[in-house]
C-alpha cells in the first residue's frame, strides 16, 4: 500500500529514514513510513563538510533513484541550499522536482520567513514538509550546529515558526536539535505530524540518517543518534575475507566457475 499524507496523519508514531539510491530505498520500503532524500548525501556520499554545495540536479537524480526503489513509503525530497532563496526560484525548483521525480513532497528549512514560500508552493499543488530548529543549511553562517530552545526567546521563536509553517499549508514538520520540552510543546501546538531529529521523545515521529544509524558514517556521532549496526566494520570484515580468498586461490571455487 502506498502511504499517503492522510494515512500518515492517522498514525501515532511515524518512522522516517534517509535514502539516496534505489538499492537502499528498496530495503527500507514498507519497513518505514517515510523516506527522506536528504541533502545529507552531500556529507555521507560526497564527503563534503556540510550540505551547502548540494545541487538541485543532484537531489533530483537521487530522488529518481529512491522513487524507483521504494513503492510504498512516502518520499520527501530535500530542497538544497539556494534552490528556494526567492519565491520565484522556489516555485521553479519545486516544479522541477515534481515533474522529474515521483516525490510526494519537498522539504525546506526555515520558519516565519519561509511561510510565504510554503504557501506559494502548496497553492500550486506541491506538498511541503517544513523544517525548523537547528537548520543544517545555516550552519556555516551561524558558526556550527547549535541546539535551539534553550531560553524563552528561542522557544517563542520556534513556536511562532511552527504555527506559521502549519498555517502556510505544510503537511508535516521536521524539528531538529531542540530541547525535549520545546519539541513536546511544538508538537502539541500544531495539528500536523512532527518528525524529530534530536528533538526528544514527544514528537509524532523520528528520523535518522541511515549511514549514522547503521554505523557507516564514522567521522562523528551526534548525541541523538543510536547505532543499530556496526556497518563500517562489518563491511571491512567482509571485504577483507574476499581479498583473502582471492589471494589464497579460494575464490573462485568449483561452484563459481562456468
Amino acid at each position: 500500500m502506498k502511504k499517503t499524507i492522510s494515512y500518515l496523519q492517522k498514525q501515532n508514531k511515524l518512522t522516517m529514514i534517509t535514502a539516496y539510491d534505489a538499492l537502499f530505498a528498496k530495503i527500507f520500503d514498507e519497513i518505514v513510513d517515510i523516506i527522506l532524500v536528504g541533502d545529507s548525501l552531500n556529507m555521507s556520499f560526497l564527503g563534503e563538510s556540510d550540505t551547502l554545495s548540494a545541487t538541485l540536479d543532484q537531489m533530483i537524480y537521487h530522488t529518481k533513484a529512491v522513487c524507483n526503489g521504494a513503492k510504498s513509503a512516502y518520499i520527501v525530497c530535500d530542497m538544497p541550499f539556494g534552490s528556494y532563496s526567492t519565491p520565484k526560484k522556489a516555485l521553479k525548483s519545486a516544479i522541477r522536482v515534481f515533474k522529474e521525480t515521483k516525490a510526494d513532497a519537498v522539504k525546506l528549512e526555515g520558519g516565519v520567513e519561509k511561510a510565504g514560500i510554503v504557501k506559494l508552493l502548496t497553492d500550486n499543488g506541491i506538498a511541503v514538509v517544513g523544517h525548523i530548529g537547528l537548520l543544517p543549511q545555516f550552519s556555516r553562517s551561524e558558526g556550527g550546529y547549535k541546539v535551539r530552545g534553550k531560553d524563552e526567546v528561542s522557544k517563542s521563536k520556534l513556536l511562532e515558526d511552527a504555527k506559521a509553517i502549519e498555517e502556510a499549508g505544510a503537511v508535516m514538520l521536521v524539528i531538529e536539535g531542540v530541547k525535549e520540552d520545546v519539541g513536546k510543546e511544538i508538537t502539541e501546538s500544531v495539528n500536523i505530524p512532527t518528525i524529530g531529529i534530536g528533538a526528544g521523545r514527544y514528537t509524532t515521529g523520528q528520523v535518522l540518517v541511515w549511514s549514522d544509524m547503521l554505523g557507516f558514517f564514522e567521522e562523528f556521532k551526534p548525541k541523538f543518534v543510536r547505532r543499530y549496526l556496526d556497518g563500517a566494520n562489518i563491511i571491512r570484515s567482509a571485504v577483507r575475507k574476499y581479498v583473502d580468498d582471492v589471494k589464497s586461490g579460494n575464490f573462485p571455487s568449483e561452484k563459481e566457475i562456468y
